[in-house]
C-alpha cells in the first residue's frame, strides 16, 4: 500500500513510519516542516502539508490508500490556534476524500467532549466528527499522554525539573489520575488501524495507572531525584510554571493541561490495549530519561 502520515518525521509519526516501513510500504509524509532532518535516510519522500491550498493537498494525496493523521497543536501561538487547528484537518480530510483515499487513521486524544470548555477537548471531538463523517473508513486511537523515545513532553520535562529544582509543586493534592502510554504501543495500534478494515474508535492507552502525585514520586525515585512535593493552589503552580518557562524559553505548562489533568482526563475508563509497563520502562531509561528539557517551540515553532 501507499501510506501518507502527516508528521513522519516528528515524534508519534516517526514510529509509525518506522512500523510501516519494516512491513515493506511505501511511505510518504506531508509536513509543515519541509527541512527538518530526514530519519528514514530519503526512503520517504516529504510533501508540504499547506492547509492553505487544498487543492495542493488533494493532489499530494492521490494515489495514497491510507492516511494517518497525527497533526495538532498544543497550545495558541501566534495565528496557530486550536480553532484554527479544527478548520485545517477539516480541511485535510476533505482533500483525503477527494483524493480518494481509502481509509484514514486519526490520532485523537482521550476524553474528547463537543461540551469540554477546554479548545483542547471540544477541538479533539470536532476533528473526530470530521472523520467519521468523511465518507472513508477509520480508526480513531486516543492516547493519553505519551511517553518514550527521549521527545515526550510531559515525562521527560517532570524529570527534567526533579533534576535541577530543590522541590515540585503539585497542582492540588495531586490525587487525579494520569495512565501513560509509550509512544511504539501507540505506533503498533496505528498500524493495526491501517490494516483493519473495521470502523472504530478506541482508547489508546498503557497498563498502569497513577494518581500524578505517585507518578511524580516515581520519576523522582527512580532517577535519583526525589524531591519534596509542595501542593499549591493551582495558579500557584501554573505561576511557577510560568516563570520557569522564561529560562526554558518554552510553555512548560498551560491552564488547559492543568484543567484537563486535575480533571481526570488523562486517564481512561476502558482496557487498557498498550502493554509497555511505564515504571519497567522508566527503570530502564533512568539515566536518559530528563536529560535533556523538551521544548515544544523548538520543535515546532523553531
Amino acid at each position: 500500500m501507499k501510506i501518507a502520515i502527516t508528521g513522519a518525521f516528528s515524534y508519534s509519526g516517526k514510529y509509525i513510519a518506522k512500523r510501516l516501513l519494516e512491513k515493506g510500504e511505501e511511505v510518504i509524509t506531508l509536513t509543515n516542516h519541509p527541512n527538518r532532518p530526514n530519519p528514514f535516510n530519503g526512503r520517504i519522500k516529504a510533501f508540504p502539508l499547506n492547509f492553505a491550498n487544498e487543492a495542493e493537498l488533494t493532489k499530494n494525496l492521490q494515489g495514497v490508500d491510507v492516511l494517518v493523521n497525527t497533526y495538532w497543536i498544543r497550545f495558541d501561538k501566534g495565528t496557530n490556534t486550536q480553532p484554527q487547528a479544527v478548520e485545517n484537518t477539516k480541511t485535510l480530510v476533505r482533500a483525503a476524500a477527494n483524493a480518494g483515499v481509502k481509509r484514514m487513521v486519526h490520532i485523537s486524544i482521550a476524553n474528547p467532549s463537543a461540551d469540554s470548555h477546554l479548545p483542547y477537548y471540544w477541538g479533539k471531538a470536532a476533528n473526530e466528527k470530521a472523520v467519521t463523517e468523511s465518507g472513508m473508513s477509520y480508526a480513531i486511537l486516543r492516547p493519553t499522554v505519551l511517553y518514550g523515545g527521549g521527545e515526550d513532553i510531559l515525562i521527560n520535562n517532570i524529570a527534567f525539573l526533579l533534576k535541577r529544582l530543590p522541590f515540585f509543586l503539585i497542582p492540588g493534592d495531586g490525587s487525579y489520575g494520569i495512565q501513560p502510554v509509550h509512544v511504539d504501543d501507540l505506533a503498533k495500534l496505528a498500524v493495526e488501524g491501517v490494516y483493519s478494515k473495521e470502523n472504530y474508535t478506541v482508547d489508546a492507552v498503557g497498563p498502569d495507572a497513577y494518581t500524578f502525585k505517585e507518578l511524580v514520586n516515581l520519576v523522582g525515585e527512580t532517577i535519583g531525584a526525589k524531591r519534596p512535593l509542595i501542593s499549591t493552589p493551582p495558579r500557584l503552580a501554573l505561576l511557577a510554571a510560568q516563570f520557569l518557562s522564561l529560562f526554558v524559553r518554552d510553555v512548560i505548562l498551560t491552564p488547559e493541561e492543568v484543567d484537563g489533568l486535575m480533571g481526570n482526563l488523562l486517564v481512561s475508563k476502558n482496557p487498557a490495549l498498550a502493554k509497555t509497563v511505564f515504571k519497567d520502562w522508566l527503570c530502564e531509561n533512568k539515566t536518559t530519561t530528563g536529560a535533556h528539557y523538551a521544548s515544544e517551540i523548538k520543535k515546532h515553532f523553531a
